[in-house]
């Protein structure tokens, strides 16, 4: 714990000082595209000032059961004589999450993040975070993992007679193994990372750093432990990752928490090695596009079409808990599953060296409204997911490997940069309902 304290103590004295930067030119100081700029009603609705979002953080979670804790972001948006006040979502934004839920999952994150430090080209993003989690799941490490929830049973031995792919029906066909799936992680993270506008603000370059600390545990009689057992994954046990971090964005959205328009794309790439203090050499490359289009703007308040396509590939020796884990500038994608990619299956559930998905919602805003002096919308997002992972090319075309989802989300959007997301999402295997902050994408 004292690790993750010294960690946030840095991020903190870096916030102290940019929270004293209050220099207001009359004029920018460079020039930004007029696509960056906000729509004339976001612009009206966007509120001077310094304020805080947040709200109490309770779910009903199958794996990790009930859940309860705080999220919430203090936000500085500054006032309306300075220049970026119109061309970006905030002037400097902190975000936290406190967390912990019936079944022992803990969950600490600090992140910051400042557009046009001391009103240059220059982006500042950070990260502290320690997160424990002993209801990870795991499926097995490469094409595998695609089989159904009755062929990993009759893989496995289980003394069943399961034949159904329902995950629920898989869950209690383990019986007194309901922990074969399972394993434990404790994580120690912190991240940085700058970037640099080009192009009049529509194309960033971007270098960071992040060094985390792992430790992954299991029981005797689970998968991943025969597998570490067999020499299929390496992973298991206390690991220390470092990476460099480097990238290219192209960025023309109107307004990054809620886009009405725009495109944003980016390819990312990871390296770790022995050389940096890693216990892996390995390289972890990644691109996706997200692509954002308004819809009848005469005739509805808000309706935006919002896709997005995205690939990573994990190359050398990597633990297997990196393969699930891909670097955006704008956050880590955790795994195909779960929350953010694949919302009708559990997290993680596939498994490769590579991953792909894709993402449609169309973003209905029903109505909004002035609320004890905050500016609060509804909306709602019907939406469907798909995505794979594969190892070689060759898996790319492989016939029934493609997995999708689909369901219903609402959003609350709250003084337009905060987002509270509820989602209840259907696959073959599994129904899962989500609340959390931020769109999917």
């Amino acid at each position: 714990m004292k690790y993750i304290l010294g960690l946030a103590l840095v991020l903190v004295s870096f916030l102290q000082v940019f929270a004293q930067d209050t220099l207001k030119p009359k004029e920018l100081p460079f020039k930004i595209s007029e696509i960056k700029k906000l729509d004339a009603e976001e612009l009206l609705d966007k509120k001077e000032g310094t304020f805080v979002t947040g709200v109490p953080d309770f779910s009903v979670d199958p794996l990790n059961g009930f859940g309860y804790g705080i999220e919430g972001s203090l936000i500085f948006n500054g006032k309306k004589s300075n220049p970026f006040f119109e061309y970006t979502p905030y002037d400097k934004k902190i975000d936290m999450v406190l967390f912990n839920t019936s079944r022992q999952q803990r969950e600490f994150i600090l992140t910051y993040d400042q557009p046009y430090v001391f009103h240059s080209k220059w982006r500042l993003r950070g990260e502290v975070g320690y997160e424990k989690n002993p209801n990870l799941l795991y499926f097995g490490l490469d094409k595998s993992s695609l089989q159904t929830l009755s062929q990993l049973s009759a893989a496995d031995g289980i003394p069943s007679n399961n034949t159904s792919d329902n995950y629920t029906d898989y869950e209690n066909a383990l019986g007194a193994n309901a922990n074969f799936n399972t394993y434990t992680k404790e994580e120690y993270i912190f991240n940085v990372s700058g970037e640099y506008a080009l192009l009049d603000s529509r194309m960033r370059i971007l270098a960071g750093f992040e060094i985390a600390k792992l430790n992954i545990t299991t029981n005797e009689a689970s998968r991943i432990r025969l597998d570490a057992l067999n020499n299929q994954m390496l992973g298991v046990g206390k690991s220390l990752v470092t990476f460099l971090q480097v990238g290219i964005v192209y960025d023309t959205r109107d307004f990054e928490p809620d886009p009405n328009r725009g495109v944003f794309a980016e390819v990312t790439d990871e390296y770790g090695s022995h050389v940096l203090g890693s216990d892996y050499n390995m390289n972890k490359l990644f691109g996706q596009v997200k692509f954002y289009k308004r819809l009848f703007p005469n005739t509805f308040k808000k309706v935006v079409w919002a896709n997005r396509a995205g690939a990573g590939y994990t190359f050398g020796s990597s633990p297997f808990f990196e393969y699930q884990d891909e670097w955006s500038s704008e956050g880590s994608i955790e795994g195909l599953g779960g929350a953010n990619t694949l919302r009708g299956y559990k997290q993680s559930r596939f498994l490769d060296r590579g991953m792909y998905f894709v993402n449609s919602e169309l973003r209905v805003r029903l109505f909004e409204r002035m609320i004890a002096k905050q500016n609060v919308g509804f909306g709602l997002v019907p939406f469907i997911d798909a995505g794979s992972v594969f190892n070689t090319v060759n898996d790319l075309t492989a016939k029934g490997s493609l997995r999708y989802s689909y369901g219903m989300g609402a959003r609350i959007i709250w003084n337009q940069s905060t987002i509270l997301r509820f989602d209840l999402a259907h696959s073959k295997e599994d129904q899962q309902f989500f609340f959390t902050f931020d769109h999917a994408f």
